[in-house]
């Protein structure tokens, strides 16, 4: 957790106008610290790649830090916890999104680095058959064990997907498009209460935010970035949950999408997210472990064997080369050996079935 006396910079260099998640973590990284960034002369700021004079104007002018003290109050006095981006406990999965929030500020009893998560998202306006669905991918989540759902609190698909969690006794996290001093839907406290429990509530805004259609989208990037997979229940063809699907796809994340009749409203996004390759198409829990390699990770394991005599081509080489025991997930992996994610997952196919290298649930691997 970080320093408290460090939270009030944090927060007030969020307030700056123009400085997003991604100039936040540029000018921290550059200048050492958040503290620093606010000592820092208007010329010292210019030296700052991607900084311009607009923006160090902005940070010159915009150095108050009452509206940082008075957060801290009232995270103090409500028992939130803070969650900052270079905290050694921030959620792994988000951290790798280039637009990761600079804090995260959350109630309850979550663990960032869950074994499986899954976001389970959908229309506000859930049939009889999308809730079915929800329940019984979530009591068989139950069953296996290892997984927790997080989900946007809305109503729908996402209050459905809660309150199974909440029946089965799945941990379940709902992130908020507003600061943890009010809860929207207010039909929902009762829910949101009960899930601080059983795992809790997330935001990246401050208290006193006003409610906008713009935080809503900002949410669903915290959606999909917590998650190692996003699940469509239902949709319309236009809708958020279409909108955290396509941010999930750019995060390299998997998302899937369950089928439905073709005349049905709420099932034509999930149908055309399956139709343009978006979405694989999901009918039980067992075909999200079948893709996300969570069902047979252990059984491969113990059946492969080490080839004695393996011919490697450069690639296959030059990846092998980049892992080590330590699990290492297949974006970081891309990312490490500049290669796109289809020509990396078939090398790392064939590294596995050399006995070379081992899967993992979550796309992750490690020399085996």
């Amino acid at each position: 957790m970080s320093e408290l006396n460090q939270l009030p910079y944090h927060i007030a260099l969020s307030l700056i106008p123009g400085i997003g998640c991604i100039n936040a973590k540029k000018l921290i990284a550059y200048m050492g610290s958040v503290q620093a960034i606010f000592e820092a002369s208007e010329r010292m700021l210019l030296k700052v790649p991607g900084i311009g004079a607009v923006l160090a104007r902005n940070i010159v002018e915009h150095r108050d830090l009452e509206r940082g003290r008075k957060e801290l109050e009232f995270l103090n006095k409500y028992k939130i916890k803070t969650t900052c981006y270079w905290d050694s406990d921030y959620p792994g999965r988000l951290k790798r999104c280039v637009d990761a929030p600079l804090v995260l500020f959350s109630k309850g009893n979550i663990a960032w680095n869950s074994e499986k998560i899954v976001a389970i998202v959908g229309t506000r306006n859930a049939t009889d058959y999308g809730k079915k669905v929800c329940d019984e991918l979530v009591a068989a989540m139950a069953e296996r064990g290892g997984y927790t759902v997080v989900s946007g609190l809305a109503y729908g698909i996402d209050s459905a997907g809660h309150k199974a969690c909440l029946q089965h006794g799945v941990p379940t996290w709902g992130v908020l498009a507003h600061g943890l001093d009010t809860i929207y839907p207010a039909l929902h406290r009762s829910l949101a209460e009960r899930m601080l429990v059983q795992g809790g509530v997330i935001t990246d805004f401050l208290s006193q935010t006003k409610l906008d259609r713009n935080n809503f989208l900002r949410r669903n990037r915290i959606v999909a970035g917590l998650a190692d997979a996003t699940i469509v229940v239902e949709s319309a063809a236009k809708g958020g949950a279409l909108v955290t699907a396509d941010i999930a796809g750019s995060y390299n994340r998997d998302v899937f999408a369950v089928p439905g009749r073709i005349a049905d409203p709420f099932s034509q996004g999930c149908n055309e997210l399956i139709q343009q390759n978006k979405a694989c198409l999901i009918q039980s829990l067992s075909d999200l472990e079948y893709f996300m390699g969570w069902e047979k990770s252990k059984a491969k394991s113990s059946h492969i064997q080490k080839q004695l005599f393996v011919e490697l081509t450069t690639d296959e080489q030059q990846l092998l080369n980049s892992l080590t025991n330590e699990p290492v997930y297949i974006d970081q992996l891309c990312q490490k050996v500049n290669m796109p994610m289809g020509k990396v997952s078939s090398l790392l196919l064939n590294l596995e079935f050399n006995g070379l290298v081992l899967s993992l649930p979550g796309k992750m691997y490690r020399l085996n």
